[in-house]
């Protein structure tokens, strides 16, 4: 519950951060709140593939945050590669907790939803993508199979309550975040994305980091 908190109240300051444009209290504080998320993934490692996977998906997606402090190009790229990784950490712990052949049928029609979701992102973006569209498209494909086996393995109690609750609130929360995080790159960068953005993803962190409860 402390790491909680430290990454809740973290979240809070960095927010605050990018509203007054404090460079080293924003590197600070996002720093901290993703420390805090993966402190929280450790402490609940039970040594499972399922808990193994995660904490990859954990220490990669804090590897993107801290790559995501820098403005540049070759920084986005970077942290887009690192949130890469760290979805396909994700994508194969939800796959864990299934046999193959649910992994996508376990969902049912709600399987549609997160490529469907993806497609339109991928629509509106397009025309400002420029040399950007080979790595989002995969990155989206990714983010959606990620939720895609989260609802697999949710509809199919893959695991117990609440665990399995937490888990399917943290990949979609974790897709929300994501469309902050396109719309301040390629649409308009303001403070709003980072108001509801920022939130929405550590939210999403501690709820995936929760479900190895």
């Amino acid at each position: 519950m402390i790491l909680t908190l430290v990454c809740a109240w973290a979240c809070a300051v960095l927010v605050a951060a990018e509203y007054a444009r404090l460079r080293t209290l924003r590197m600070v504080a996002k720093s901290t709140a993703s420390a805090a998320f993966v402190a929280l993934g450790a402490l609940l490692y039970d040594g499972d593939r399922y808990a193994l996977l995660v904490l990859v998906g954990l220490v990669f997606g804090a590897g993107g945050d801290v790559a995501l402090l820098g403005r540049s190009n070759k920084a986005f790229l970077a942290g887009l590669t690192l949130f890469l990784i760290g979805h396909l950490g994700y994508v194969a712990a939800f796959a864990s907790l299934m046999p193959a052949g649910e992994w996508f049928a376990g969902a049912g029609p709600l399987v549609v939803a997160p490529y469907a979701a993806g497609g339109v992102v991928l629509w509106l973006l397009w025309p400002k993508l420029g040399a950007m569209k080979v790595p989002v498209i995969f990155y989206v494909l990714t983010i959606a199979t990620m939720v895609a086996f989260a609802l697999s393995a949710w509809r199919t109690e893959a695991l117990p309550e609440p665990a399995r609750t937490r888990m399917i609130v943290g990949a979609v929360l974790f897709f929300a975040s994501d469309l902050a995080v396109a719309r301040d790159r390629f649409v308009a960068a303001t403070f709003a994305n980072k108001a509801w953005g920022l939130p929405a993803y550590y939210a999403a962190q501690l709820f995936i980091a929760w479900s190895l409860a």
